[in-house]
């Protein structure tokens, strides 16, 4: 009996162990049909994703061509270090021995690895290597885990700073951006390394630009080094677009730009930076557009260094700025080209009335530059010798609600429209404005100021050249614009840019020639620029001037258009702390209209017609004290006269107020 219950317990549990092994075994089973029916498309995907890398290919961005066809702005081929994320720390041997490669810190690297969030696609360590650090990295890619070699399209200006503002400079896009991107519309085209434009054309056109980057599939080792390329899919370069710009005359642009400001620097005047910009009178179409100092996009096309951004970003004068477009100066006397129309065309003077100058004017003490008085002056006499006391009067006459009309009228005061980012609207002194910003009554005073171009008044250089080519082709103001034509991708046109009429000058003829008239005046014998054009086989229109700078020397303009009977080309010149504008701004005017009509030799022995303490010949400066340029306010003295005071406080003092000689 004893021995039959041995059994039984002996069989029992054998049932036990055969119950817990088929147990087992079903729950394998279960298992392993789970992973390999159930969920076995998600491992598959999984191990092809361990064994299979996607990488990105950059598409080429589209070409800028100038008017001729000259490539401005294009591609070429570079060789580009990538490394590929294990998703394992970066073995510091290997990271040290990549960066003596590269020739860059081992920190640099280590913060780019750091910088990727998740992901195997490769990060670009290096772009633009030369061919011995790509033999050396070869050489030792068995001591590289994951570290790629590829050739990719590299943004190329061939110019270098070259219009550096209005081309722009590209950048890659930062994984924060990117999903932005995404979040805004899963369906963009934009991923990992995508080429961006950040400013300028390459930003404003970047959707025409950038095209479309492929990728590549390739298999990876257990160390992350791809060993083959298994499928591919082709980039779609982006499209070309043709500009305005004539790049022989840009090239005179920047040249006389860079050579002025060396010349004004060695006498001792600290100009800062120019803006120049050249304009088809008859259509808007840019021509040249410099704004100084600039910059070398290609700096940010090979990737920037540490060294060079601080060089950017802490330069005092602004080389990011595009100062043609953004920079807003008080317009000095070519404003005085708005007064004269304003009060021709509303009859406050006739242009053979004679005022007598004296040296000051008679209601209140606001002079010429060191006290010259230029006598009996009709209008022509006075706009061509840039006299202040007649244009002081004419703002009497007109009042600065008709001042701030016809300006207006000719467009300043608000954007022009070109399509460029970073525009600035200017602003007009008026009262309304005044008692907004500073809340205190207005002065006659201010209206003198006004009416020679200072008080609150800031105008762009563009806005210049829409005004100048307003004076030039008749009263028509057109947009200026920059690209003529964008591409198909097999280069038919798509788009053709041309003019666009935005208005006509509501003042006649009979007044936009007397004006005219004066204009080519300035520039003959006499005139505040006779010396700059002495000799010229065409007459030239132009007016000087000389902004004031509460923070520095005066600012220097010249605009100008040729020629006088058939224009063809506004050039407007701008320089930074460049004292009088004859002997700054015009120099490089006279350079580029030299180059524009194929001059050689002609105009003044003086390169730059002025010497160290800036003293010129002919002519006078807008003499007042206040600069509002920065927002201060109006500091005039004076006498009461029909009613108005001249004064922001105390009206009992009548000082004279002098000071440097204007061009």
């Amino acid at each position: 009996m004893l021995e039959a219950l041995y059994k039984k317990n002996k069989k029992g549990r054998f049932d036990a162990l055969m119950y817990i092994v088929s147990a087992i075994f079903i729950i394998l089973i279960i298992r392993l049909f789970y992973l390999q029916i159930m969920d076995g498309e998600y491992y598959h995907t999984k191990a092809e994703g361990n064994r299979l890398r996607m990488v990105s290919v950059t598409a080429a961005r589209g070409v800028m061509y100038d008017r001729n066809g000259q490539i401005v702005a294009g591609s070429r081929p570079a060789y580009t270090v990538s490394i590929v994320p294990t998703g394992q720390d970066i073995d510091p041997d290997e990271l040290n021995r990549l960066a003596t490669m590269l020739n860059i810190k081992p920190d640099v690297i280590q913060s780019k690895i750091a910088a990727h969030k998740g992901g195997y696609e490769p990060i670009r360590l290096a772009t633009d290597i030369t061919m011995d650090r790509v033999t050396m990295i070869e050489e030792h890619r068995h001591e590289l885990p994951g570290v790629t070699i590829d050739v990719e399209p590299l943004r190329y200006y061939p110019y270098d700073s070259l219009a550096s503002q209005l081309f722009g400079y590209v950048g890659e896009v930062s994984e924060d951006e990117l999903n932005e991107l995404k979040a805004e519309n899963p369906e963009t085209p934009v991923g990992p390394g995508t080429i961006l434009g950040r400013s300028g054309l390459e930003k404003m056109y970047d959707d025409v630009l950038r095209g479309i980057d492929g990728g590549k599939q390739v298999e990876v080792d257990a160390t992350g080094r791809p060993v083959a390329e298994v499928g591919r899919k082709d980039t779609i370069p982006g499209r070309d677009i043709h500009l305005t710009i004539d790049l022989p005359l840009q090239k005179a642009a920047e040249k006389a730009v860079a050579d002025q400001l060396t010349s004004l620097r060695s006498q001792g005047i600290p100009a800062q930076g120019a803006a120049v910009v050249a304009m088809d009178p008859n259509t808007g179409a840019i021509l040249a557009m410099v704004s100084a100092p600039g910059f070398n996009p290609n700096w940010f096309a090979r990737g920037i260094t540490s060294a060079q951004w601080n060089q950017l970003n802490n330069d005092p004068n602004h080389p990011f700025d595009n100062k043609v477009i953004s920079g807003e100066y008080p317009p000095g006397s070519p404003f005085k080209i708005i007064t004269g129309a304003a009060a021709l065309e509303l009859k406050k003077v006739t242009p053979n009335e004679m005022i007598f100058d004296s040296g000051r004017h008679w209601l209140i003490d606001k002079r010429n530059a060191e006290g010259e008085a230029l006598g009996w002056l009709d209008f022509n006499t006075a706009l061509a010798k840039s006299d202040n006391v007649y244009f002081y009067e004419m703002g009497n006459r007109v009042g600065i609600e008709e001042l701030d009309r016809f300006a207006k009228l000719f467009g300043l005061g608000e954007k022009t429209g070109i399509k460029l980012y970073g525009e600035s609207s200017g602003n007009l002194a008026s009262p309304e404005y005044k008692r907004k910003v500073f809340d205190q009554d207005w002065y006659l005073g201010e209206t003198f100021d006004a009416a020679i171009g200072q008080s609150f008044t800031l105008v762009t250089p563009i806005q210049m050249a829409m005004m100048m080519s307003e004076v030039a082709n008749g009263g028509i103001r057109y947009q200026p614009y920059v690209v003529s034509r964008i591409d198909n991708s097999d280069g038919t046109p798509a788009e053709i840019f041309g003019p666009k009429k935005m208005g006509v000058l509501q003042v006649s003829k009979t007044v936009m020639d007397l004006i005219r008239n004066a204009l080519r005046d300035v520039t003959a014998e006499g005139g505040t620029a006779g010396a700059l054009f002495k000799g010229w086989p065409i007459e030239i229109a132009g007016k000087t001037g000389t902004a004031e700078n509460s923070t520095g020397r005066d600012h220097g303009w010249f605009v100008a258009y040729a020629p006088y009977d058939k224009p063809r080309i506004v050039v407007v010149a701008l320089v930074e702390q460049g004292s009088f504008g004859a002997g700054s701004a015009g120099p490089i005017v006279r350079d580029v209209l030299a180059e524009y009509f194929h001059i050689n030799g002609a105009g003044t022995d003086n390169k730059n017609g002025t010497n160290a303490n800036g003293s010129t010949t002919g002519g006078n400066t807008n003499s007042v004290t206040n600069n509002n340029s920065l927002g201060t306010t109006s500091t005039n003295t004076g006498n009461t006269a029909s009613g108005s005071t001249d004064a922001s406080g105390d009206n009992s003092s009548n000082t004279a107020v002098t000071g440097p000689q204007q061009r």
